[in-house]
């Protein structure tokens, strides 16, 4: 099983400015990695946001393109920075001040699962990661960015919409809206990585559908909103996190029966925001 470090599926004609992506939802483990992991083949995906390429995957049809990868999540981290390695897992790295992603145990190369659970018996080397890193990390930030590009050129502003699944309990002691709790969070950095006006147009998009809302808590964003969201320069990123018990078997990694309706009703929502980018003149620079 060979993994691709991203495929990018271009609309037959560019319509919008948006960009979708989908870093964790990749699912070609290989074997040496699962033979050597002290988890099993279902534990090992907990930490995956198994099918949410599959919920974008008509994005394409709205004129916009859909970036994925088959990297697995525990097996490198496309949502961190190149140089968050852990001292606890990579014999070499050094600890760079306080990183609690690092410290959790969930930098580049993750040393656990969800649920703190370890990933490995031992160590590893320094070149292993390195390895990883520039074979599927790198190439995958490149692709991002270059396709980022080709839509700033083309509309004068791009918007990158950074998909993701959270766990249910997740939402455990957020504030819930109306009794309602939110099944959707946008992240934007708390303002930082997109205009107003863009997550205004994003949440309305979900809303409109009948989905519960929230932003920023618990979930603002991690090193994609923060790397790319430039609204200042009219690149803005968003990062979407949706509930997994929606439409799929948390414990078993598998969909539900509700999965091919919810994919319909998605497909409809990132038409919508698709729809955002289809305008030429810039958004506005905050």
């Amino acid at each position: 099983m060979s993994l691709s470090a991203f495929d990018l599926i271009r609309p037959a004609q560019l319509l919008s400015s948006v960009v979708f992506a989908s870093p964790h939802s990749g699912r070609c483990y290989p074997p040496d990695f699962v033979r050597d992991s002290l988890l099993d083949e279902t534990a090992i995906r907990s930490s995956e946001d198994a099918f949410v390429d599959q919920l974008f995957a008509s994005v394409p049809d709205a004129g916009a393109p859909l970036l994925t990868t088959s990297v697995p999540r525990a097996f490198l981290d496309l949502n961190r920075s190149p140089d968050e390695l852990d001292p606890s897992l990579i014999l070499g790295a050094r600890g760079r001040g306080q990183n609690p992603r690092v410290a959790s145990g969930l930098g580049v190369i993750p040393r656990v699962v969800a649920n703190g659970r370890a990933i490995y018996a031992g160590k590893m080397p320094m070149k292993v990661a390195h390895h990883r890193i520039e074979t599927y990390w790198r190439p995958y930030h490149a692709a991002l960015q270059r396709t980022l590009d080709e839509a700033h050129r083309a509309f004068g502003h791009a918007i990158l919409i950074d998909c993701h699944s959270m766990p249910h309990e997740a939402m455990d002691g957020v504030p819930r809206a109306g009794g309602r709790c939110p099944e959707i969070v946008l992240g934007d950095r708390f303002g930082a990585a997109a205009s107003r006006e863009v997550v205004d147009r994003v949440e309305a998009a979900f809303t409109g559908a009948g989905l519960a809302v929230t932003r920023n808590a618990p979930f603002a964003g991690a090193y994609v909103t923060q790397a790319y969201g430039r609204p200042s320069r009219r690149q803005h990123a968003v990062q979407v996190e949706i509930d997994r018990s929606i439409y799929m078997d948390e414990r078993r990694v598998e969909p539900n029966a509700h999965f091919d309706q919810f994919r319909m009703l998605m497909g409809k929502v990132a038409a919508e925001i698709a729809a955002i980018g289809y305008d030429r003149m810039p958004l506005a620079a905050e």
